[in-house]
């Protein structure tokens, strides 16, 4: 029979299963806003970051709830204590795209600098990211949590050629400046969203396996 404990653990699962699809769909409008030029998308991304945020005061919420009448052991209690750490995460990984939505607003009113390549591919590396690491917890397996650490490696990459291409840009012609550090900050803030999603994927293997994540690669 299943506990009443294990319902609301699942509820708990479900709350960051919602949150981390909003901020997935904040991250894909955010740029879907910069490559189209197309300022609703932005303006979505700003006004629905309140959504974001109330989820994550909800999860803290319940977690302290649960905390406090079901004393929760072992496995449980990772993942309670674990799952206020991700909602964290989440929320600052909305942020980050209400940083990339407020970018495209600037953006869009000024003659397009580049044609966007990197930036959309980082950004859909970053939305997997987020996607896969909230998957390990639902399914409670982190056996490809590896492979997904590499993709931080390619999406650093990528920002550190799209700010060396930008800089070019701006030695050559100074009426490029202003643009071009608007899309340096573009990417810079998909940057901090791998390494918020690299961090989330760190609690899911401690929640699954009890081990920090370091440790966890070491014996890999």
């Amino acid at each position: 029979m299943e506990r009443q404990l294990d319902y609301e653990l699942n509820f708990l699962k479900e709350k960051l299963l919602k949150m981390a699809s909003l901020t997935e769909e904040s991250i894909a409008k955010s740029i879907k806003s910069l490559v189209k030029r197309d300022s609703t998308f932005a303006q979505e991304v700003i006004e629905e970051d309140t959504k974001i945020d109330l989820l994550e005061v909800e999860i803290n919420n319940l977690a302290l709830k649960l905390l406090a009448l079901k004393q929760p052991m072992a496995c449980d209690l990772r993942f309670i204590t674990s799952a206020m750490k991700i909602a964290s995460h989440l929320e600052r990984i909305g942020d980050q795209a209400v940083n990339i939505a407020e970018r495209s607003l600037e953006l869009i009113t000024q003659p397009l600098l580049k044609p966007l390549i990197d930036i959309p591919r980082m950004a859909e590396l970053a939305q997997e990211m987020v996607k896969n690491s909230i998957g390990f917890l639902i399914n409670n397996d982190v056996s490809l949590a590896e492979e997904l650490w590499k993709t931080e490696n390619i999406i650093d990459d990528l920002n550190n050629q799209i700010f060396r291409e930008l800089v070019t840009y701006m030695i050559e012609d100074p009426k490029t400046i202003k643009r071009a550090i608007e899309l340096i900050l573009v990417g810079r803030n998909l940057e901090r969203i791998s390494d918020l999603s690299t961090n989330i994927i760190e609690e899911v293997v401690y929640i699954v396996n009890g081990k920090n994540i370091k440790h966890f690669y070491q014996e890999k």
